[in-house]
């Protein structure tokens, strides 16, 4: 596959992501949080568990109880993640929860250097103060206006880069990346299903009127995006992919612009730019210079 055609395949990947946060938005006019998802990654894990299987099968990996201990607490940062991200979504913008979301990615260092000691780049350091800010500007230059669900997405944020931390090392032990990431929306489907039973009230009228935001958000952002991301990297330099994939936040914004209606001030967009250039930075930076260094040519002595 050729570089040009796998970094299409990640964009779509990000568009897919970026536009779920629209159907995650509408579906909370017809359902619960937990109901939507538990449908949702019940679902999606169902459509990726063939590739999941597939792939045990043809690695023969022999999973011990360690790494099972492993996929269960990713599974259940990845299961918070989720419900806080949509808890959120039921009083916040598509456009602040795509922005806030992102914030991961500098969780992600800080949360690898207190699991596993290992040392934050030192771009770190810049990238959080500029998204601190570009949250203060996101909301209209204060804090007044950033309400619970904005606060719940930030919270989500968190146990998205603990997900992303340990997911990373979980994959690097077994070498099963699809198989683990498919437990773990597997993991997530029966826990949101079974707490909504008993703090919700699911009804299959709910559901069915939402069945189309199921539908986008269990296919294309599950099933399909993640197939097209486990494709799509093995291809694209890890600096390059991590550019196309933190434009989620900005599908996030067009979206909620163009189907929902949502509008930033001014200096909320002004607020946006610096939260996505933040991303940019901590994402690629290290990266890059990775990359520079591997290519460097050695003196001889």
């Amino acid at each position: 596959m050729s570089r040009l055609v796998a970094s299409l395949l990640l964009l779509i990947c990000t568009m897919f992501w970026g536009f779920a946060f629209i159907a995650q938005k509408s579906a909370m006019d017809a359902m619960e949080p937990l109901t939507f998802t538990g449908v949702r990654f019940l679902i999606g894990g169902l459509l990726v568990l063939p590739l999941a299987l597939n792939e045990l099968r043809r690695k023969g990996v022999r999973l011990t109880a360690h790494h099972w201990t492993l996929i269960l607490a990713m599974s259940g940062a990845f299961f918070l993640g989720s419900w806080l991200q949509q808890a959120g979504l039921a009083t916040t913008t598509a456009t602040n929860a795509g922005f806030l979301t992102g914030l991961y990615v500098f969780f992600v260092p800080l949360l690898g250097f207190l699991i596993f000691r290992s040392r934050p780049h030192p771009i770190i350091f810049v990238g959080v103060p500029l998204a601190l800010v570009g949250i203060y500007f996101l909301n209209g230059g204060g804090l007044a206006s950033f309400n619970g669900g904005d606060w719940l997405v930030v919270c989500s944020a968190l146990f998205w880069g603990m997900h992303v931390v340990l997911l990373g090392h979980i994959a690097r032990l077994t070498g099963l990346p699809i198989f683990v990431s498919a437990i773990s929306f597997l993991v997530a489907g029966v826990l949101a299903s079974t707490l909504a039973l008993t703090t919700e009230t699911p009804t299959i009228a709910a559901i069915s009127a939402g069945w189309l935001e199921i539908a986008y958000a269990a296919v294309l952002s599950t099933a399909v995006a993640f197939t097209l991301q486990a494709i799509g990297q093995q291809h694209v330099p890890p600096a390059n992919a991590a550019i196309i994939l933190s434009a989620e936040s900005l599908f996030a914004a067009i979206g909620g612009a163009l189907l929902l209606g949502e509008r930033l001030p001014l200096v909320g967009y002004a607020g946006a730019t610096l939260i996505f250039c933040a991303i940019v930075l901590v994402e690629a930076v290290p990266a890059l210079l990775a990359r520079r260094k591997m290519h460097e040519p050695r003196i001889a002595n």
